[in-house]
């Protein structure tokens, strides 16, 4: 699986509004994401896991 790279748009309590490069909207729960994402942050998904770039 190749990795998709996404930016934090916004955080709404519990969860992360995320946009791919390619434009594609995500919305994931904050417990999944590495500690530390905040909005504006550029985070990495390769094999089912995330990295906080």
């Amino acid at each position: 699986m190749d990795p998709i790279f996404y930016t934090v748009q916004s955080i709404n309590g519990d969860y992360a509004l995320l946009r791919s490069e390619q434009g594609a909207e995500l919305s994931v729960t904050m417990f999944l994401l590495p500690e530390g994402t905040d909005v504006g942050s550029t985070l990495k998904l390769e094999d089912f896991q995330w990295t906080l770039l």
